[in-house]
């Protein structure tokens, strides 16, 4: 079962990979046609919205996205991360630059406007103007400041300097947490740490059933160029920790005794 399982969602994902390729590249002829830019927010929203279906992801949401632009920081499980987030609200990813180089992954990923970090690149002056100019052009930009991938059971310490490209642009900053559950228990296929592949971890996530993805909007929080950057980093990491610990808490909670009270996609 698990492997007719593994065999059908790869046939979606690998025939959904193919549609999004050809939407991409008519972007880019039809840019090079007409001299103008294609504002692909939307359309990356619509492709990564289908791909976690594709992929068999129960995603649930709590709260709402800011109409933008706003600067959207995120405790970070897996690579799922991101189609998940992605298809909830137009934005701009920050993403490690390995990233880039995954097969066809890494070029789509470029077409919808992904900012790519070196770790220890020394360039994360020149990655926060990024993400400020991309938030004063009116684009709500999602950065995951652990900096890393993390079991998803704990929220790593928040890096706090690309935060202050919020500051820099003027817009609020809006904290998300993200679970990965299965039959209300933290789920342990979903994180994608060490030095796992994504050509390896996405067949042994896909050939299981379903995971369940949850994940919780708080209120956006306005910030300052004065701020203490420490104290802003380690507020909203306590907040997007609460919120993972209240999501597990629900799901055992709605696992085990009612049923599901957050809205399923």
């Amino acid at each position: 079962m698990g492997n007719l399982r593994l065999g059908l969602r790869l046939a979606l994902f690998s025939g959904f990979l193919v549609i999004t390729g050809l939407i991409a590249t008519a972007c880019l002829a039809l840019e090079l046609i007409t001299r103008q830019s294609i504002n692909r927010a939307p359309i990356a929203r619509f492709c990564f919205d289908y791909a976690g279906r594709c992929l068999g992801f129960r995603t649930r949401f709590e709260g709402q996205p800011a109409s933008g632009p706003v600067l959207f920081v995120s405790n970070h499980v897996s690579w799922s991360d991101i189609p998940v987030l992605g298809g909830r609200a137009p934005l701009r990813f920050l993403s490690k630059a390995e990233v880039a180089r995954w097969p066809v992954i890494g070029w789509l990923a470029r077409q919808a406007g992904t900012l790519f970090i070196t770790r220890g690149g020394g360039r994360a002056g020149e990655i926060r103007a990024e993400i400020a100019s991309a938030l004063t052009a009116g684009q709500s930009v999602l950065v995951f400041p652990e900096g890393t991938t993390s079991s998803g059971l704990t929220v790593l310490p928040f890096h706090g300097r690309l935060l202050q490209a919020a500051a820099d642009a003027g817009v609020a900053i809006q904290p998300i947490s993200i679970a990965y559950t299965r039959n209300g228990q933290p789920d342990h296929l979903a994180p994608f740490t060490g030095d796992d592949e994504f050509q390896q971890h996405l067949p042994r996530m896909l050939r299981h059933p379903a995971v369940d993805v949850t994940v919780l909007f708080h209120s956006p929080q306005k910030v300052s160029a004065d701020q203490s950057w420490h104290d802003v980093a380690e507020g909203l990491r306590e907040t997007v920790a609460t919120g993972v610990q209240r999501i597990y808490q629900a799901r055992r909670l709605n696992t085990a005794d009612a049923p599901e009270q957050l809205p399923l996609r």
